[in-house]
């Protein structure tokens, strides 16, 4: 894929692990405002092992799929807010004071559902999270693109994707950590105060972004951040490029006035750029991301493992492979380019939701019948098996996948060898002890499988492709995409049109899941990883490399084709130079 100076390709992973010692104070920047990404990774992780427990500790949530779903969604739909204001907080007050108001939202939020004494006050504490969470999302990458030199942005952009990872995998082990202790979920939503309390220090601190402070007319500022971010020869050529960027936004301030939405997509760079930004974070969500970190757990039950701490401990193994997969990312970004990377990474999601799918339809064309004689021996028979019992046609046509979907709610006892036929029972605390007390185990969510393992390949494949570029580039193209006068503005969009995605798609996994089977989820999630692919052919354009004051250049020269975007070879030449080396005649 053209675009993107050959520099960047060979040295910018380097240049990144350099920092350590070459420049701490940028990855010391880098890493404070990440932890905003690891509180949103934590989150989306810690949820899906908290809500085993709190299906057991509260019967109405175990009873009603729409609580569950509201338990996840609720955190999402006050992400969808806080992304919302937070595009304004970001351009009125600054980075750091927009990344402040998070933490103490997560900090409010964590303490309130830890304390909860009912599953409605869960719900207004992840509200309160939510909300942080959202203004946390779009303002971590922005702080950190700001504050990052050019050659080594992509790649400490990527930095946060890793905290994100980072996150979800600690998320999961402190669930199984805290699988045995009394109050188990409490804690495991509780511990999110200790990292946002941390940050919420840390970014008092810490400087405001140079960008940000220039625009408000504190160069003073500025210029002091940007000459410990810079080396020494390259301060004065970054502060002119700076300089001229902020000029021209002004002078279109004096033309246009106050920020109105119409008058933003008259103007054909901010009308592209959120096309790109807002379409490549929308299709990040519906490709199922979200519905497989909030149902890690839940999504290896009903492959067929049936324990709370087995499908935690497998949940661990997809959770790993997605931290690895962000530390790939870091290498890659800026290596492959933004482009290429997403393609790629879509490419391989497709393949792992076909076999997704093929499992899944497996499992619930071959699970175990239902015995009469199997559930005689216990006392609490399905109502809906007991009303047929004496009809030889309909008992042939009863399996464990049957036995799940019958109302009132029913549970599956398996027999010793899970395979062979299993009791259909009536779902209640007295009926699971029994079962486990023949030393069975006790379905509610999928059946016994032969195939069933086969599931956590695929969920491992699937995070394995998606984070290093679904989970990465569409985070790096919003941090760098949209003009200065606009990026607070723009990223809050985008971070919305992001939340509303996963809201959308989180708050209707398990019931499309019961509506129609898991195998034919997966399989829509498939069809759109493909047209996302289109879609990022024809919208998205290449940033490695550029400038943050150029990209706007970039979308206003580029065409729509189904090729990669190319440059012009004026454009490639100047992008390729570094910007701060003095041409001689």
């Amino acid at each position: 894929m053209e675009g993107g100076p050959p520099e960047a390709d060979k040295s910018a992973f380097r240049e990144c692990l350099a920092l350590s010692w070459k420049n701490p104070y940028v990855l010391h920047l880098a890493l404070s405002a990440g932890i905003g990404g690891f509180l949103f990774g934590y989150d989306t992780g810690v949820i899906s092992g908290a809500l085993l427990y709190i299906r057991d500790d509260f019967k109405q949530v175990e009873r009603e799929t729409w609580m569950q779903e509201a338990i996840v969604s609720m955190a999402i739909a006050g992400a969808i807010l806080g992304a919302a204001v937070g595009g304004w907080i970001n351009d009125r007050f600054g980075r750091k004071l927009a990344i402040l108001y998070a933490d103490a939202l997560f900090l409010c939020g964590s303490i309130v559902m830890a304390a909860a004494p009912n599953a409605q006050v869960v719900i207004v504490g992840r509200v309160f999270v939510g909300f942080g969470v959202g203004m946390a999302s779009m303002t971590a990458p922005l702080y950190i693109s700001e504050a990052a030199p050019t050659k080594v942005r992509g790649a400490l952009v990527s930095l946060n994707s890793f905290l994100i990872t980072g996150g979800q995998f600690l998320s999961y082990v402190i669930n199984l950590a805290f699988t045995r202790v009394k109050g188990t979920w409490r804690w495991m939503l509780g511990v999110a105060a200790v990292p946002a309390g941390l940050q919420f220090l840390l970014m008092l601190t810490l400087p405001e972004s140079p960008r940000w402070l220039y625009r408000k007319g504190k160069e003073e500022k500025g210029r002091e951040i940007l000459s410990k971010i810079y080396a020494a020869e390259e301060v004065e050529g970054e502060i002119q490029v700076l300089r001229q960027s902020i000029e021209v936004e002004m002078r279109e301030v004096e033309l246009s006035g106050k920020i109105t939405l119409p008058k933003m997509l008259k103007i054909k760079a901010v009308r592209r750029g959120l096309y790109a930004g807002m379409g490549i974070q929308i299709f990040q969500q519906f490709v199922g991301i979200n519905t497989v970190m909030y149902y890690s757990p839940t999504i290896v039950q009903l492959a067929g493992f049936a324990s709370n701490q087995t499908a935690l401990l497998l949940s661990l193994i997809t959770a790993a492979v997605n931290a690895f997969g962000s530390i790939l990312s870091i290498y890659l970004i800026d290596k492959m380019g933004r482009k290429k990377l997403a393609i790629t990474s879509l490419v391989g999601v497709a393949c792992a939701l076909a076999l997704l799918t093929a499992v899944f339809h497996t499992t619930e064309i071959t699970s175990p019948p239902v015995s009469v004689i199997q559930t005689s021996k216990f006392n609490n028979t399905c109502p809906d098996f007991e009303a047929i019992t004496s009809n030889a046609n309909v008992l042939s046509g009863w399996h464990c996948m049957k036995c799940l979907k019958a109302k009132p709610a029913c549970g599956f006892c398996a027999a010793e060898d899970k395979l062979k036929p299993g009791a259909c029972l009536k779902l209640d605390d007295s009926t699971k002890n029994e079962c486990a007390s023949r030393h069975r185990d006790w379905y509610t969510k999928g059946c016994p499988s032969k195939t069933g393992w086969l599931a956590i390949v695929g969920l491992a494949l699937y995070i394995f492709f998606f984070s290093p570029g679904m989970g990465t580039v569409p985070w790096v193209i919003n941090s760098e995409i949209y003009p200065l006068r606009y990026r607070g503005v723009c990223g809050g969009m985008a971070s919305t049109a992001v939340w509303v995605s996963n809201l959308i798609v989180s708050q209707s996994f398990l019931s499309v899941t019961v509506a129609i089977g898991t195998a034919w989820t997966f399989l829509i999630f498939g069809i759109i990883s493909v047209i996302a692919i289109l879609f990022i052919l024809i919208f998205v354009p290449e940033t490695k490399g550029i400038p943050m004051e150029e990209v706007e250049n970039v979308l206003d020269d580029r065409t729509i084709s189904f090729k990669f975007w190319k440059r012009s070879p004026s454009r490639a030449t100047e992008a390729d130079r570094d910007p701060h080396t003095p041409t001689h005649s």
